[in-house]
């Protein structure tokens, strides 16, 4: 990385003015990313992604009962 030159303090205040909005706005971002994964991995949604999975099985194994008694 190449090192600015300044040439006022106020050079040095706006560049870190702009650095802290972007360490705030980092933050942010991190926080939704955050709020996001809970919301993913809440039961509701993980047992809904299973599903058509849960689904199959258990109409498998009734198929099986059923073919077992008339069988």
């Amino acid at each position: 990385m190449m090192q600015k030159q300044y040439t006022s303090f106020e050079a040095i205040e706006q560049d870190l003015k702009i650095l802290n909005l972007e360490r705030q706005i980092d933050e942010e971002k991190l926080k939704r990313s955050i709020q996001n994964a809970k919301k993913e991995l809440y039961p509701v949604n993980v047992l809904g992604g299973m599903a058509p999975i849960i689904q199959k099985v258990a109409i498998s194994l009734i198929a099986k009962k059923i073919l077992k008694k008339i069988g």
